[in-house]
């Protein structure tokens, strides 16, 4: 049957699938829309299948926050070349996805909400059989405070949001900083309550290790430790590290600085 330009250009703006795709699957279905897109998804499937144990380290990790600004989201929708992580249409779908996913409190809320006429997961399993490689979602992260901001790294390569206590005139510009903050310090926590137990043993082990290469006595190791505990906190946790744009300040200092607030939470995503 005679398939025509305007029934693939339609097939074609409803899945991103390339013109000669759509084609084939509108004459495999008859003529079908419905069938067409069917065909398609399920060469989705099986090119998922196939890239299934690829590595998908590019991609877009992306921040969104509403517009109370009262809750964010960070997510990465994960592909596996750079070539196809700056593709208009590519970053157009993520972004049409982390909006969505600004309504959504979980990621297996976001993978079972619909997004046009499918569910996110399904949309993930077309697109990977559209482009050609392994389309996944990295990381899902979401984010409630008085006050939340967002930072996106250049090149979409790392996205955070910050929390603050209280909503200050300068709101926006200070959470920015604190989300540059954790986007370029890779902090493990907020403060030295968020870091975790096994961590903390570790390090203490690591740090007693090194005294005893020194030579320092084993009745002086657990003070010597705790000093070097100090450092690590201050060095691995968002409040107590130096201000990126001020070293003569902590974070925490910063913020204090300049309003009355606080910052209660973080959340970061990065690629790779």
């Amino acid at each position: 049957m005679k398939i025509t330009a305007s029934e693939v250009n339609k097939l074609r703006q409803s899945t991103g699938a390339g013109m000669m795709d759509c084609k084939k699957a509108l004459v495999e279905a008859e003529g079908d829309f419905d069938k067409a897109i069917e065909v398609l998804r399920k060469k989705g499937q099986k090119v998922a299948a196939n890239r299934a144990d690829r590595d998908s380290s590019e991609g877009a990790a992306l921040a969104k926050v509403n517009s109370d600004n009262t809750k964010g989201v960070v997510l990465s929708i994960n592909c596996e070349t750079d070539f196809v992580a700056k593709n208009d249409t590519y970053l157009t779908l993520a972004n049409a996805l982390a909006d969505l996913a600004l309504e959504c409190d979980s990621l297996e809320d976001f993978l079972t909400a619909e997004f046009q006429g499918m569910t996110i997961a399904e949309k993930l399993i077309e697109q990977t059989g559209v482009i050609g490689e392994k389309i996944e979602i990295g990381g899902f992260k979401t984010l409630h405070a008085p006050y939340v901001g967002s930072y996106i790294h250049a090149g979409n390569k790392i996205a955070t949001l910050v929390g603050l206590s209280t909503v200050i005139d300068n709101a926006a510009e200070v959470s920015k900083n604190v989300a540059m903050q954790a986007a370029a310090m890779n902090p493990i926590a907020l403060n030295e309550d968020g870091v975790d137990a096994s961590i903390i043993e570790k390090e203490i082990e690591i740090a007693k290790d090194q005294l005893r290469q020194e030579g320092k006595p084993e009745a002086m190791l657990d003070n010597i430790a705790k000093g070097k505990m100090k450092r690590f906190f201050k060095d691995n946790t968002l409040v107590n590290q130096d201000y990126i744009k001020d070293s003569k300040l902590s974070v925490a200092g910063y913020v204090k600085s300049v309003g009355d607030t606080e910052v209660t939470a973080f959340e970061r995503v990065a690629l790779g």
